[in-house]
C-alpha cells in the first residue's frame, strides 16, 4: 500500500462514491511507431518491451478502479443480501405465525363442531333409550289388550247361552261389541305405531352413527392439527416433504368441510325432533287408549248393573206372581172341590124327586091327578136339573181355570227359571270374569 502511495500522482475517488456513479474514462493507448517499439508480429503472443510510464499509470487506475468498482458492487449485494436475509426471515415468521393462527383457527372450529356432533351422539342416545322405553310401554299395553279382549269374547259367547226370551239384543250385547271393535282397533293402533317408533330407532340409531363417524373424523383431524400446533423450528421430529404442498383432488372446500357437518347436525336434529314428537304421541296414543278403554269397560259393567237390576226385579215379580198364583191354584182346587161336592150333594135330591114321581105316575084309574103334589115334584126335578147344570158348568169352567193356572205356574216357573240363568250368566259368569279387567296403569304400559 506504500508502494501505491509513492507512485500515485493523483488522489484516488472517494469511496463513498458508487461505481455505477463514475464516469467511464477512455485512455488513448500510445501506439509503438519507433525504431525501437515492438509494434509487429511481436504483440501477437507477449511483450517483450517495456511499458511506457502513461501505460504503468493507465494500467494502476484501471485497477483501482476495478477494485473500487468490484467492492462496490460486493457491498451491494451484501446489503441486498442482508435486506433479502431479513426481508425472508420476516416472511418466514410471519407466514408461519399466519399458518399458526389459521391452523389455530381452525383448531378451534374443528372444536366447536366436534363438541357439536359429540352433543348430538350424546342427545341421540338419551333420545333412542327414551324412545326404547316408549316402545316398551306400547308392547305392555298391546300385551294388556289381550285380556280385555278376551274378557269382551267370552262376555258375548255367555250371552249367547242365555235362553229365550231372554236371548235378546239388549244394552249390555251392545256394549260389549263396541268394547270388543274398541280393543280390536286400538290393537291395530298400537301396532302401527310399534312399527312407527322402530323405524324411528333405527333413523335414530343410523344418524348417531354418521354423527359419531363425523365426530371421529374431527378428533383425528383435531389431534393431527394440534400436533401441527405444537411444530416449531427446534423440532425434532420435522423433516422435508416435497409433494406435501400439493392438493388432494378429493380434498374439500371450507364451505363443503363446514356444509357437511351442518348437514349431518341437521338431519341428526331432525330426527331427534321427529323422536321426540314421537314419544308425545305415543304418550297421548297410551293415555288415550286406556281412559278410553276404562270407559268402555265402565260402560259395559253399568249396562250389566242394570240389566241384572232389571232381571232381579223380574225374578222378583215373577216369584210374587208365582206365589199368588199357587195361592190361587189351592183355592181353586178347593172351589172345584166343592163344585164335584155340590153336583154329588144335588143327585140324591134328583133320584129322591125322580122316584117319587115314578112312583106317583102308578096311581090307579082316578087318582092319577094333577095335583099340587103332583106340580111340587114337577118343578123341584126342574130346579134340580137346572142347578146340576149350573153347578156342572162352573165345575167345567173352575177346571179349564185350574188348568190355565197350572199352564201359568208353568210358565212363571220357567220363565222364573230363565231370570235365574239369566242372573247366573251376568252376574256369575260375566261380572266376576271382569273383575280381573286390567288397571289404567297396566293399560297404560307401565305394569
Amino acid at each position: 500500500m506504500a508502494q501505491t502511495d509513492i507512485l500515485t500522482t493523483k488522489q484516488p475517488a472517494p469511496q463513498t462514491v458508487l461505481a455505477c456513479q463514475l464516469p467511464r474514462k477512455l485512455y488513448d493507448v500510445a501506439q509503438s511507431t519507433g525504431a525501437h517499439t515492438s509494434s509487429g508480429l511481436a504483440t501477437a503472443g507477449f511483450r517483450t518491451a517495456k511499458y511506457l510510464a502513461d501505460e504503468w499509470f493507465q494500467n494502476c487506475y484501471a485497477r483501482y478502479h476495478q477494485a473500487f468498482a468490484d467492492r462496490d458492487q460486493s457491498e451491494q449485494q451484501r446489503h441486498e443480501s442482508q435486506q433479502l436475509v431479513a426481508e425472508t426471515e420476516a416472511l418466514a415468521q410471519r407466514t408461519q405465525k399466519d399458518s399458526m393462527k389459521k391452523v389455530g383457527e381452525h383448531l378451534q372450529d374443528t372444536h366447536c363442531w366436534k363438541s357439536e356432533l359429540q352433543r348430538h351422539v350424546e342427545e341421540l342416545v338419551a333420545e333412542t333409550d327414551l324412545l326404547l322405553a316408549q316402545k316398551q310401554r306400547l308392547e305392555r299395553a298391546l300385551d294388556a289388550t289381550a285380556l280385555p279382549f278376551s274378557i269382551a269374547t267370552d262376555n258375548l259367547q255367555c250371552q249367547e247361552r242365555r235362553q229365550h226370551p231372554d236371548l235378546v239384543r239388549d244394552w249390555v250385547e251392545m256394549e260389549l261389541l263396541k268394547e270388543a271393535e274398541l280393543i280390536r282397533n286400538i290393537q291395530e293402533l298400537l301396532k302401527r305405531t310399534i312399527m312407527q317408533a322402530v323405524n324411528q330407532i333405527r333413523l335414530n340409531r343410523e344418524h348417531k352413527e354418521t354423527c359419531e363417524m363425523g365426530w371421529s373424523d374431527k378428533v383425528e383431524a383435531y389431534n393431527i392439527d394440534e400436533a401441527c400446533c405444537r411444530y416449531h423450528n427446534q423440532s425434532t421430529d420435522v423433516q422435508f416433504y416435497p409433494h406435501s404442498a400439493k392438493f388432494e383432488e378429493s380434498a374439500s372446500t371450507p364451505e363443503t368441510w363446514a356444509k357437511f357437518t351442518q348437514d349431518n347436525l341437521y338431519r341428526a336434529e331432525r330426527e331427534r325432533l321427529a323422536s321426540v314428537n314421537l314419544r308425545e304421541l305415543i304418550e297421548c296414543i297410551l293415555q288415550d287408549t286406556a281412559e278410553d278403554l276404562r270407559l268402555q269397560c265402565d260402560a259395559v259393567n253399568l249396562a250389566f248393573g242394570r240389566r241384572c237390576e232389571e232381571l232381579e226385579d223380574a225374578r222378583h215379580k215373577l216369584e210374587y206372581h208365582l206365589r199368588k198364583t199357587l195361592r190361587e191354584i189351592t183355592d181353586q182346587e178347593h172351589n172345584v172341590a166343592v163344585l164335584k161336592q155340590a153336583v154329588k150333594d144335588k143327585e140324591a135330591p134328583l133320584k129322591v124327586a125322580q122316584t117319587r114321581l115314578y112312583q106317583r105316575s102308578h096311581r090307579p084309574n082316578v087318582e092319577l091327578c094333577r095335583d099340587t103334589a103332583q106340580f111340587r115334584p114337577v118343578s123341584e126335578v126342574e130346579e134340580l136339573n137346572l142347578s146340576l147344570a149350573t153347578l156342572r158348568e162352573k165345575l167345567l169352567e173352575a177346571e179349564q181355570s185350574l188348568r190355565n193356572l197350572e199352564d201359568t205356574r208353568m210358565n212363571l216357573e220357567k220363565d222364573l227359571a230363565v231370570k235365574t240363568n239369566s242372573l247366573f250368566i251376568n252376574r256369575q259368569k260375566c261380572m266376576t270374569h271382569r273383575a280381573c279387567y286390567p288397571t289404567v296403569l297396566q293399560l297404560a304400559g307401565y305394569q
